[in-house]
């Protein structure tokens, strides 16, 4: 039987924007996280959607696991935090929305 993670640290990318970051820094965001991975292992790489605002739209933000403590599996329990690496192709922000973004091309 495999314990709890006490604490979990995920990296993003550095040009995620400021918006996104508060977004995958709430709570119900922690909580969806800790729903919806079981198994934790440094390297992992989850694609995690991010909504942009207030029309709804949505991107796929790549979150890499970066540290394990306590466990190996998520728990209800289990800290999360961030830290920044190397940015990487995002379509981020309000263009999102528009026919510039990831959706129009």
């Amino acid at each position: 039987m495999s314990t709890h993670a006490t604490r979990v640290v995920l990296s993003y990318p550095t040009n995620l924007s400021d918006w996104s970051r508060r977004q995958v820094d709430t709570d119900h965001y922690h909580a969806w996280l800790r729903r919806t991975h079981d198994a934790v292992e440094v390297g992992d790489v989850w694609k995690e959607f991010v909504d942009v605002g207030c029309c709804g739209s949505t991107y796929d933000v790549p979150l890499r696991v970066e540290a394990v403590e306590g466990g190996s599996t998520m728990g209800p329990d289990t800290e999360i935090e961030y830290t920044v690496r190397e940015s990487c192709e995002l379509g981020g922000g309000w263009e999102v929305q528009s026919a510039a973004g990831p959706a129009g091309e």
